[in-house]
């Protein structure tokens, strides 16, 4: 894969001069209209400090992008600015998440009340919930992305930086565009823009774009194209400036988005069989072999064998589903599903990542919205006052099939059976092995869906008073206040789930015996768990059964701060810049405990499900959370006069960064007489980093070469990253380091040529002594102890003494009593058995096997397993090498330009997981984009053709590992494909 990566890259990069030496050649003769003469790299004016300044007289690490530089680049939404920018990664994430990573700092929390690390603004205004990746930019006037803890004047959640996408604003001065585009995948996209001059003193500006296209990638059970695009944005502005001091202006923005697009990529997983043989006794049985498989083994996600599938055997929910419905003619017992059965036994999938095979096809929905009032007023020449009032709405709706594969067909048919007495049962729960789900339909297989949504509301003000003194001393100071409020449903349903609920759970009794559904299953005359059975389809979901997994997560988030910076020129070549915010953070979250499988007898705990409740997601009392932090920056910078530069910015600066924590979710609603549960934390901290860097900022030879140079230091304290322990995202803290050094030049030597370049180099190392228990590593190498697959109610795999294992295993005990034995040992239902005298059950295991063992005080952590030592492993998502290097090359045609343009990316290995095992690791890849524009500037016309990802590459870019009773199987994400296409445009 390297080789390979650094052939592409020598060819592109020999391609490019062979193409420029080629074209050098006739356009050194060429006339030169005078316009064409110009052979500086150009400057861009930047707000970076919330202010207009010259990029290169900001002394932050920033990347400002023009319009015409995205456009050349290719760079369409914020998903692609890794290519534009050193140390910054961006990879699709799990849930509706993104992570967008500036120097090893990015998004590893899942939680509600988690705050993204990135602040993503627009117009200056920070949006928690936002559409950065799947939104494409329409009507831009330019892209900031400012590098390191910007606290001070951008606030919260911006620690690891900023990306601040500038709208155009309405002009004075009647103009617009249009432009169509065509491509493969059946690529239609159109885009618009007029702006009007109502009067001398009010203006308005109406944006659109629309985008179809076919999927890309191939679901090969259903034969379909799946995760196409259509959507659509808009964007009105006006704009009134009644006096010179007077100014407002109004911004509503609108995106839509219906399709089915994908939300998660390909499902990976190198099958754990489970073992063969416990100390001196050997295993034949695949039932207690399941029992004693984590579903799939941590081995290397570019292995053929990660390619498989889970040891669906190893199910809770499939060995639960061995349910007796009856006698056949024969008076042979018939069940639901077999006991043993592996619903992924013998499946092994396509090694190509854009190939999956499931029964549901995914259904995508979005709608955002975002309103934005500013009014800025000059008291003076000298002091503005500026307010932005912003309101921001988003919707969001995704459903898919949970497994990215097709199980076997698993249940029996349960036709013409007959009861104890031999009288005949009523309505065959499976009819001709086929069971009808309410939210998943009708089918033979195991199939399953989740289901992700939520609803956001965002109000943020801010007042800023802002001088331009004549003296040596200059300010902004402001105050903001935002408030929050999200509510997120996550749900996976499963077919087995449903039935569990019917026949497992909820014992259907009666003369003759009737075993059609009952969806009220909790009566008087039927003493039963009462697990209720929500019959709506998932178009209409109700949301009070306790036959799916539903994770319900509100929270209110209310923020305000007070700040302020100062400028002292301290000489005329040497600045001073000091600031300060106090932010005062609150969060209320409101707990909802997840239901599964739960029920109870007319109010009284389910005898063997544990259950409080058996409809509904009852709440728990609020958790409330409250911090103050204190952060700020301060920078020297200085700009002396050499001979060998035209221009030069040398700066040093500390930082203080702080991001607020947060409550994890809510776990099961269990009795702890019923159900025993390993602890988790409640609770997580918040993040602060403080961060050192210098840098210099570099023209030369007359403005056709621009050297921008930094290096940072970051000292951060409890970096927050998660994993699915007990169904739920559990956010813990690190403390790391993180170093590095990034360069960005651009070099224009002639009209004609222009070259550009960016290289970030990164090292992050965890603090010494941080340690977390691998999922999908308990016992890190210890003999001593086990992985075992617990009973259903307790999600999570535990470790147990592979001495017990073995004594259990060595027994005359019948198969079965041995397998409720070993999921006994992970604590789970006391009413199915324990070894532990204590407690009181209806098998007690401690006599039967002269056995007595707590797990939870006779093993490490409770039975979760042993940490693993973190100590200078790197942090997730951090690549130590990213690189981009660009050339275009102009061809002056009379009235028209032809521009040539060329992009090789390269970003180096990294981590997904901060365990840094072959399993966690993510290798290098590379791509390269091309793209050609005929340009007419009198006309206004233009012409573009492009491809990206020319090579159509699928590097898989992050990945993310599921819960435990699910097999522990890896998501991966990966890169749009090949895209071609072409363009026409006419502005005017």
């Amino acid at each position: 894969m390297a080789s390979a990566a650094c052939n592409r890259a020598r060819l592109a990069v020999t391609a490019s001069a062979v193409v420029l030496a080629v074209a050098a050649g006739p356009a050194l003769a060429q006339d030169v209209a005078p316009s064409q003469e110009a052979t500086t790299v150009g400057d861009i004016i930047v707000t970076a400090q919330k202010r207009e300044q010259s990029i290169q007289d900001v002394p932050i690490a920033v990347t400002a992008l023009s319009a015409e530089n995205l456009d050349a680049m290719k760079i369409e939404g914020g998903s692609e600015l890794m290519r534009a920018i050193p140390n910054v990664s961006f990879s699709k994430a799990n849930f509706s998440m993104y992570n967008f990573s500036i120097r090893g700092v990015g998004t590893k929390a899942i939680s509600a009340s988690s705050d993204p690390a990135v602040a993503v603004s627009f117009n200056n205004t920070p949006l928690i919930r936002n559409r950065l990746f799947e939104q494409e930019y329409l009507d831009v006037n330019r892209v900031e992305v400012l590098r390191g803890p910007q606290g001070t004047l951008y606030g919260r959640n911006a620690t690891g930086g900023v990306v601040n996408m500038i709208p155009n604003l309405p002009g004075f001065d009647f103009e617009g565009f249009v432009k169509g585009e065509a491509g493969n995948y059946d690529t239609r996209r159109m885009s618009a823009m007029v702006n009007v001059p109502i009067t001398d003193t009010f203006a308005v500006r109406l944006a659109g774009s629309a985008t179809k296209r076919d999927g890309f990638d191939y679901n090969s059970f259903n034969d379909t194209q799946v995760n196409d695009r259509d959507m659509w944005s808009t964007r009105f502005s006006a704009l009134w400036e009644p006096t010179d001091r007077f100014r407002t202006s109004f911004i509503w923005e609108h995106f839509e988005e219906d399709d089915q697009r994908s939300r998660t990529g390909k499902q990976l997983c190198t099958r754990d069989p489970g073992p063969t043989r416990v100390g001196a006794v050997n295993i034949t049985s695949d039932l207690i072999r399941n029992r004693l498989s984590q579903g799939c083994l941590p081995g290397s996600l570019y292995d053929d064998a990660a390619y498989g599938a889970p040891n669906g055997g190893a199910f809770a929910h499939i060995f639960l589903a061995a349910t007796s419905f009856g006698y056949d003619a024969s008076r042979r017992l018939v069940v639901g599903v077999p006991l043993g059965t592996d619903p992924y036994a013998g499946l092994t999938q396509s090694r190509n990542l854009r190939e999956v095979a499931t029964s549901y096809d995914p259904i995508f929905r979005v709608k955002n919205d975002v309103s934005q009032f500013n009014v800025e007023y000059d008291f003076s020449d000298k002091l503005k006052l500026i307010s932005q009032t912003a309101y921001s709405k988003d919707g969001y709706y995704s459903t898919q099939d949970y497994n990215r594969f097709v199980s076997n067909p698993i249940f029996n048919s349960t036709d013409n059976l007959f009861d104890i007495n031999g009288q005949p049962i009523v309505n065959s729960p499976l009819p001709g092995g086929y069971y009808t789900d309410p939210q998943l339909g009708t089918s033979n297989r195991m199939i399953s869906a989740d289901l992700s949504k939520s609803d956001n509301r965002q109000w943020t003000q801010e007042l800023r008073l802002q001088s331009n003194l004549d003296g040596r001393f200059n300010f902004n100071i402001g105050a903001n206040y935002l408030d929050f409020k999200s509510n997120d449903d996550y749900y996976v349903f499963n077919n087995v789930f449903t039935f569990l609920a019917e026949y497992y759970y909820n014992n259907v009794v009666g003369a003759p015996v009737n075993q059609g559904r009952v969806t009220q299953p909790c009566t008087p005359q039927t003493p039963k768990e009462c697990v209720y059975v929500d019959p709506t389809p998932i178009s209409q979901l109700a949301g009070d059964g306790h036959n799916y997994f539903r994770s319900k997560n509100v929270v209110h988030t209310r923020s305000w701060a007070v700040f302020g910076e100062g400028y002292w020129d301290l000489t005329s070549d040497l600045r001073l810049t000091a600031g300060l915010r106090y932010t005062d953070d609150r969060k209320i979250s409101t707990p909802y405990p997840s239901q599964l499988l739960l029920g109870a007898d007319r109010g009284n705990p389910g005898p063997s499900s544990g259950g409080y409740v058996s409809r509904g997601y009852p709440a728990l009392p609020d958790v409330k959370q409250q911090w103050g932090a204190l952060t700020g920056r301060l920078v020297l910078d200085w700009k002396p006069v050499t001979p060998f530069t035209d221009d030069t910015l040398i700066y040093a600066s500390y930082a203080r960064g702080y991001k607020g924590g947060g409550a994890n979710p809510p776990r099961v609603d269990i009795n702890p007489s019923v159900i025993q549960y390993q602890p988790l934390a409640e609770l997580f901290e918040p993040e602060y980093v403080n961060a050192f860097e210098i840098g210099t900022k570099n023209s030369f030879h007359d403005g056709k070469v621009r050297l921008n140079l930094t290096a940072f230091y970051y000292d951060y304290t409890d970096y927050q990253v998660s994993q699915i322990v007990d169904r739920i995202s559990l956010n813990e803290n690190f403390d790391a380091r993180m170093m590095g050094l990034e360069l960005e030049t651009v070099f224009q030597p002639t009209p004609n040529l222009r070259l550009d370049a960016n290289i970030g180099y990164l090292d992050t190392k965890i603090g010494d002594g941080e340690g977390s228990i691998d999922v999908m590593n308990r016992t890190q190498g210890n003999p001593d102890w086990m992985v075992l697959r617990p009973w259903l109610q307790v999600p999570s795999n535990c470790i147990a003494p592979t001495k017990h294992v073995e004594k259990i295993l060595g027994t005359a005990f019948p198969e079965i009593t041995k397998t409720l034995a070993l999921q006994a040992l992970c604590g789970g239902s006391l009413r199915t058995g324990t070894f532990d005298p204590n407690y009181t059950s209806s098998v007690p295991f401690w006599r039967l096997f002269g056995i007595t063992y707590d797990p939870f005080k006779d093993a490490p952590n409770g039975g979760r397993g042993f940490e693993a030592d973190l100590s200078g492993n790197e942090l997730p998502n951090a690549p130590n090498i990213t690189a981009n290097i660009g050339a275009q090359y102009t061809f002056f045609l009379g009235d028209w330009d032809l521009t040539l343009r060329g992009d090789y990316y390269y970003q180096g290995s990294s981590y997904s997981r901060v365990y840094n095992t072959q399993y966690d690791r993510l290798k290098a890849w590379d791509n390269v984009n091309v793209n050609v524009t005929l340009e007419n500037m009198s006309s206004g016309l233009v012409f573009q053709a492009y491809v990206k990802n020319l090579f159509d590459d699928a590097p898989i870019t992050d990945a993310f590992t599921n819960s435990d009773d699910t097999g522990l199987t890896t998501n991966v994400f990966t890169l749009d494909p090949r895209l071609i296409a072409v363009s026409v445009s006419k502005r005017f």
